[in-house]
């Protein structure tokens, strides 16, 4: 029967919460006789794989059959020909049950994916929201389209092959399993001559909390008026343990980096609480965070189309409204 392969994904040496989604999301759309294996790919120097072993153990908690682990240096850092290699790898010590490839929809798993799709002549499902298998056997995906303004079901037969990405924030974690954990393995890998070599990478800060997969989201526009007036807004963000994002226009205007930007053409959200702060509500910027939980806008402007997907909506000047809950928050209200 189908195995159902998880691939992991590291950042910063820290397991992903999305990799524990994917999980999740596989072992939902199991049926009788199939199997899950989650597979890891890191390296480098000797902090890098003790922060492997310890994502490795972690996995092993989460109620996978095995977890395999491909740890080269040349994987300490993402190169696209590498790591394809290093999956193709996998899908060949585990073919022919290998059906069902899953991964987080980030930036590296967005680059993967059509890649091993086309290597192992795979169908491939972007960004699925939802995923359950069917009474006639097949898995249904649902995904987002025309900005978020329509849902799309894919139905999927088993047997072909099929790679997924997840979006962050949709599927709860995969929890830990009581019993024993499941077998680390590890995978031999001779890396293929690659035409990218990986100097050094500069990474632009965004917070300590990841936004792609933040909880709690804090987000301005132009209505922040400045890169200073975004200050008040990292510090409630702060508070409430979240990140803080951005509109493009508040990018576009040079407040913030363009890391931070959420919508149509920057990230796509899903917080359980997200804070629009003087931002409109650009059609393009809903398709980006449209689907939060919880939605509380606050804005002058009582026509501005972001109350009209607003779950709660305050109507005043966001230097009065922010420095207030800032203030309700530390009096412990």
């Amino acid at each position: 029967m189908a195995t159902h392969i998880v691939v992991a994904e590291c950042r910063d040496g820290q397991l992903r919460r999305v990799s524990l989604e994917a999980i999740a999301a596989a072992k939902g759309c199991m049926q009788d006789g199939d199997s899950l294996a989650v597979l890891l790919l890191g390296g480098g120097d000797g902090e890098a794989t003790a922060s492997v072993s310890a994502a490795a153990g972690l996995l092993a908690q989460r109620g996978p059959d095995e977890v395999i682990v491909i740890d080269h240096p040349i994987l300490g850092r993402y190169a696209p020909e590498v790591h394809l290699a290093a999956l193709l790898a996998a899908a060949k010590a585990l073919a022919p049950e290998a059906r069902w490839w899953w991964l987080g929809h980030t930036a590296i798993g967005r680059d993967l994916a059509p890649r091993l799709a086309a290597r192992l002549g795979a169908g491939q499902v972007s960004d699925a929201l939802a995923a359950a298998r069917g009474a006639d056997g097949r898995i249904v995906f649902t995904r987002a389209l025309h900005a978020g303004k329509a849902l799309e079901r894919r139905a999927f037969v088993p047997g072909a092959p099929t790679v997924v990405t997840v979006r962050p924030n949709n599927f709860a974690p995969a929890a830990i399993v009581a019993g024993p954990a499941a077998p680390i393995c590890s995978l031999p890998f001779n890396p293929p001559p690659s035409r990218i070599i990986v100097r050094d990478v500069v990474r632009r800060a965004s917070g300590a909390v990841d936004l792609a997969e933040a909880r709690i989201i804090v987000a301005g526009g132009r209505g922040v008026k400045s890169a200073a007036g975004f200050a008040p807004l990292a510090q409630l963000a702060a508070l409430l343990g979240g990140a803080v994002g951005a509109s493009r226009g508040a990018c576009d205007a040079g407040y913030c980096d363009y890391a931070l930007q959420i919508g149509q053409t920057g990230k796509t959200v899903t917080p359980d609480l997200y804070i629009a702060c003087g931002i409109s509500g650009a059609v393009q910027h809903l398709a980006g965070m449209s689907r939060s939980r919880v939605i509380v806008a606050i804005n002058k402007d009582p026509d501005s189309p972001i109350f009209s997907v607003a779950d709660y909506g305050i109507v005043g000047d966001l230097f009065e409204v922010v420095p207030a809950l800032i203030e309700e928050w530390n009096n412990g209200v």
